[in-house]
């Protein structure tokens, strides 16, 4: 089983029928994918809308069939304290007709009840879209900022198409252990990005750091191989690693991405785990 991936915050904006085909080049089968860029774009890729853009989701859907790429988790799905998310019905159905079967939601909301209460509703819309699954993240900046807060938001909604997505910035930066992912039932856990950085953020802004300056795996202060010795060995592992600054130094993609992918298959051979 092929379970490396490529996350679209690490090609920065790249415009999807782009990204598909240098996933099909570097012989990676999933990728997540927007609908629309991101404003993390150092390298001034041309603005993209998948909604709106018919042509573009033509080829799109192209490219993923003629490189043997399918979308791995679609991104963009936010609770807000000023939205419902009964408005993303559009955007899910969307994203299943570009053949994704995963989703991931995060809660900017303050209202922790509210916030769960949005998630069951959401798991409800995904699954009528026909969504096989939706996975929440917990990060610091977050609502549910850490995993014991994300195992309750899933017990909360209760339902087995539920399930946390495990980043391991955001795992290790709140406290989190391999001890703790190992003491997890594996059927909570749905999906794992993968990448590194110091243990003492070298930015004060979380989010900053997060979101442009990660670290490839071996780079950095993370125990990696203990807690991917403690996931599933079944889960697709896709590297969510945005290189602001090698991109503007002039760093082509597949020079920043071959080494992080090189990294990752070094990690899974050493706890022997399929690549």
């Amino acid at each position: 089983m092929n379970r490396l991936g490529i996350e679209f915050l690490t090609v920065l904006g790249l415009p999807p029928v782009d990204f598909v085909r240098l996933a099909g080049k570097l012989e990676c089968r999933h990728i997540s994918a927007m609908l629309d860029g991101s404003y993390v774009n150092p390298n001034d890729y041309p603005a993209f809308d998948l909604r709106t853009d018919r042509a573009m989701r033509a080829d799109f859907m192209s490219a993923l069939q003629d490189e043997g790429v399918s979308i791995s988790l679609g991104e963009g799905f936010l609770v807000r304290a000023d939205g419902d998310v009964r408005a993303l019905t559009g955007d899910l159905d969307l994203m299943r007709s570009l053949g994704a079967t995963r989703v991931n939601i995060v809660s900017m909301d303050p209202d922790l009840q509210r916030t769960l209460d949005q998630y069951a509703i959401f798991a409800e819309l995904a699954a009528s879209a026909g969504m096989e699954e939706v996975v929440i993240e917990f990060a610091p900046v977050l609502t549910i900022r850490d995993l014991p807060m994300a195992v309750e938001a899933v017990r909360h909604v209760g339902r087995p198409d539920f399930r946390l997505l495990i980043d391991t910035m955001h795992l290790c930066r709140t406290g989190g252990t391999a001890a703790d992912i190992a003491a997890l039932d594996p059927a909570l856990i749905g999906y794992i990005q993968l990448c590194d950085a110091p243990s003492v953020p070298p930015i004060d802004d979380y989010m900053q750091e997060s979101m442009t300056e990660r670290l490839s795996p071996g780079e950095g202060d993370f125990p990696l191989a203990d807690i991917f010795a403690a996931l599933p060995d079944d889960r697709i592992v896709s590297l969510e690693v945005p290189q602001c600054a090698k991109a503007l130094a002039g760093q082509s993609r597949r020079e920043r991405i071959e080494p992080m992918l090189a990294a990752t298959r070094d990690l899974l051979a050493r706890i022997r785990r399929p690549d």
